[in-house]
């Protein structure tokens, strides 16, 4: 089972850029998928980005594709989010979580079990 913890959120103005970090322990980080889920404001957790668990494919959200980058590094047990050209809608509050295909959509492996996330809130 994998942990996680979440950081690098903050404030930014509109157009801005922030990298968020997702640092794992516990086995087998390397053996899954990861993705990035949000919760904004009155919102239900949303998906956002997904990486393959080499890394060598990546999947994202129509809300946030050309403007979001997911990459991980298994040597380090950590995932990044790379989000530039942010936007006021994109405030919420981050996740990273192993994941699955759900058939539609990617959905955390384990929907009960979530870390403490990292808020991001963009200003307009």
């Amino acid at each position: 089972q994998v942990q996680v913890a979440e950081s690098g959120g903050g404030l930014v103005q509109a157009g801005g850029s922030l990298r968020l970090s997702c640092a794992a322990s516990g086995s087998g980080f390397s053996s899954y998928a990861m993705g990035w889920f949000r919760q904004g404001p009155g919102a239900d957790r949303e998906y956002v980005a997904a990486i393959s668990s080499g890394g060598g494919s990546t999947w994202y959200a129509d809300s946030v594709k050309g403007r979001f980058t997911v990459s991980r590094d298994n040597a380090e047990n950590t995932v990044h989010l790379q989000m530039n050209s942010l936007k006021p809608e994109d405030t919420a509050v981050y996740y990273c979580a192993a994941a699955v295909f759900g058939g539609r959509s990617w959905v955390p492996l384990n929907p009960r079990d979530w870390g403490q996330g990292t808020r991001v809130t963009v200003s307009s």
